[in-house]
């Protein structure tokens, strides 16, 4: 309802800012607990995601009526391949995991590029400073809940299994 009122550009970045912040939320829970993928990955994906159906509902909207064109194929074929790029940066060796954050901003990336694509500018300059916000902001807030968490006397639960460390889910 408020989108009535408002600047649709400014329900885009509203929209967008919240769903960084619900993914570092997420996040953070992740990262505390010791997952592999914590505050970064989560806010970049959630970000990506986000801005891949704003995308999506205005792009779609343009061109209803048009019969035999669909834009969003050539958007859910970009989505694939960058997809199995990202998931060829990403190495796991010897209990490391490396190039997963990296992967997930490769990903907002391209949604950024379809984005300015579309011509929608304003999303993408804004979806572009909060990457940059999430890629080094959040590494000090990750490495401070870290620390903060680390003092305290957090239990491992016990599941009943003497087998060894659960890895990342």
């Amino acid at each position: 309802m408020i989108e009535q009122f408002s600047d649709p550009n400014l329900v885009i970045f509203g929209k967008l800012l919240l769903a960084c912040v619900l993914g570092i939320l997420v996040g953070t829970e992740r990262s505390v607990v010791g997952k592999r993928a914590g505050t970064r990955t989560f806010a970049l994906v959630a970000l990506g995601a986000c801005l891949l159906i704003i995308i999506s509902s205005n792009v779609t909207s343009q061109y209803l009526g048009i019969v035999s064109f669909d834009p969003m194929r050539v958007t859910s074929g970009i989505v694939t391949g960058v997809g199995f790029i990202g998931a060829g940066m990403i190495v796991f060796r010897e209990q490391l995991l490396r190039g997963l954050t990296t992967a997930a901003g490769l990903w907002v990336a391209a949604a950024v590029g379809i984005a300015v694509g579309y011509g929608m500018y304003a999303v993408a300059v804004f979806t572009t400073i909060l990457t940059l916000a999430i890629f080094t902001l959040m590494w000090f807030f990750e490495f401070k809940m870290k620390q903060f968490f680390a003092v305290k006397n957090i239990t491992k639960p016990d599941f009943g299994d003497d087998v060894g460390e659960n890895s990342d889910e």
